[in-house]
């Protein structure tokens, strides 16, 4: 879908908080400008049942993190 609309879409890894253990949520976000993304909901997000560190909508900063052997984009910081 944002692919028709001509967005470059990316998969960025999202901390998820108060799991009691670190866990990564994989999430899509389109390219902004200067190496940011802005966070896209997945399909069955729920606020209610998940606490991302930083919220679909927001635009963040990522590093490159090794997950499972492969590198991956984790939101950072958020850009204000």
């Amino acid at each position: 879908m944002w692919e028709a609309m001509g967005l470059s879409i990316s998969t960025v890894y999202v901390r998820l908080l108060n799991e009691g253990t670190n866990v990564l949520r994989p999430t899509n976000a389109t390219k902004a400008i200067n190496g940011q993304f802005t966070l896209l909901a997945v399909p069955d997000y729920d606020m209610s049942d998940e606490t991302w560190e930083f919220l679909p909508g927001d635009t963040v900063i990522c590093e490159l993190r090794c997950i499972n052997g492969s590198s991956h984009l984790v939101a950072a910081r958020k850009v204000i």
